[in-house]
């Protein structure tokens, strides 16, 4: 079949890593894609947004299934835009309802959804420029550290956690009065605080049926020792260690279990990824997020793991038979290390040329913010550039083996973090 990728990140060079992999595929195209994607498909110079040119090019090229990588053209409505297209109602998308993807879409709404169906989560209140004072009282009423989220969607950095009161109502006065998300801040989540270790689980789901795919756990802030600025993530690895079946059991049963069934029984159409953000608090897990699509660097490190044929599973998704189907995953460790552009995640030079050195067996490159200028060189083009993915018997097998390859990686201002899956090591030696 004809297949239609959008996103040009690290994780939709992972999906299509695996889509070309598929014997159900005939032709892959990517919009708008990157250097990446152009080795395991063709790119296509498109908006994702853009819904009318994206289901013109459907039409024009028989596609017969439309995967959304990010969340923006989600929450949008794409889905629905070719539901009620009687020229694109029979292409399979994979991707929630603009309604499902409400979710991602406004924290608010999440909260309020998770509340209705007993799924455990922090307790919350919401609040906008006509209610900053109450939102200072409440803060007023919690304990440090105090978490502050925009409402809308933020590209993954419209979460604050402040160590003090003070900084706390601060950054709350510049987020409703000033803005500092943009509109995504016009409305903000106070939450408590929950202190544990956090993990990410992903369901594929046809809205009646899902399957649980390899947990993850990803790396936010820009600094050693998770300090200075949240990214869009800086490393992951799968398995996370802790979450073995006792506890992954606590997840299906407390909290996947209920989400599909809510989906459900609110008549909301859902077909695709469910991206839990949980904290393990005590052994007890609680939602801290959902995002209505696959991760962003875990991709990297899970769907090198799957076995299974992805093409597969999608259409069974689609078409609601996903009952059908079963998971094969790889036993392995997947370790994922992020090379960044120098000064991400705030200013930072794009159109740096890049070295890769030499390849190296077990591990997997995977393209994140790259281009290719007229003569074939391989530019920098985003903040994170460049991620290297290793799979090994071991955790500290695969992530030695990441940072092998990526020092052979080079560009001028090129930053790591060097302490990726540490945390997790240390807690398997502690056990």
């Amino acid at each position: 079949m004809n297949i239609l990728l959008l996103g040009s990140g690290g994780r939709e060079h992972a999906i299509a890593h695996k889509i070309a992999q598929s014997a159900h595929c005939s032709q892959l195209f990517i919009a708008p894609g990157n250097a990446g994607t152009a080795e395991v498909g063709k790119n296509v110079e498109m908006n994702p947004e853009d819904f009318e040119a994206v289901g013109q090019f459907a039409v024009k090229n028989r596609i017969d299934m439309l995967v959304v990588g990010p969340e923006a053209p989600l929450v949008a409505g794409i889905a629905d835009y070719f539901a009620s297209n009687p020229l694109l109602n029979n292409v399979m998308v994979i991707g929630p309802s603009r309604q499902g993807a409400m979710l991602e879409g406004s924290k608010d709404y999440a909260k309020a959804f998770m509340q209705r169906h007993g799924i455990p989560t922090a307790a919350y209140r919401t609040f906008t420029e006509d209610t900053l004072a109450e939102g200072e009282r409440f803060l007023e009423g919690l304990q440090a550290p105090y978490v502050l989220k925009a409402d809308g969607l933020a590209a993954g950095k419209g979460v604050l956690i402040e160590p003090d009161l003070a900084s706390a109502k601060s950054h709350l006065r510049e987020m409703l009065q000033q803005r500092k998300f943009g509109e995504a801040s016009a409305s903000v989540v106070i939450e408590e605080y929950l202190s544990g270790i956090e993990l990410s689980v992903f369901a594929l789901t046809d809205g009646n049926h899902y399957l649980l795919l390899p947990s993850a756990k990803d790396y936010k802030r820009i600094g050693e020792g998770d300090s200075g600025l949240n990214t869009g993530g800086m490393g992951s690895v799968s398995p996370v260690p802790f979450a073995d079946k006792e506890f992954m059991k606590k997840v299906e049963d407390r909290i996947v279990k209920p989400t599909v069934r809510g989906l459900r029984d609110e008549k909301i159409d859902y077909r695709g990824f469910i991206f839990i953000g949980l904290m393990n608090c005590g052994g007890d897990p609680y939602v801290i997020e959902y995002n209505v699509r696959m991760g962003d660097p875990e991709t990297e490190s899970v769907f090198p793991r799957l076995k299974s044929d992805v093409v597969e599973l999608f259409e069974n998704t689609a078409r609601g038979t996903l009952e059908s189907c079963r998971l094969d995953v790889d036993p392995r460790t997947a370790a994922c290390v992020m090379m960044v552009a120098g000064g991400y995640p705030e200013s930072y030079r794009k159109g740096d040329t890049i070295t890769l050195g030499n390849e190296q067996e077990g591990v997997t490159l995977y393209h994140c913010g790259t281009r290719r200028d007229n003569e074939g060189r391989l530019l920098t083009n985003g903040g994170r550039v460049m991620c290297a993915t290793a799979l090994a018997t071991s955790l500290p097998e695969a992530l030695l083996k990441s940072y092998n390859r990526c020092h052979g990686i080079a560009w001028e201002g090129r930053y790591l973090r060097r302490d990726i899956g540490q945390d997790l090591l240390k807690l398997m030696q502690q056990q």
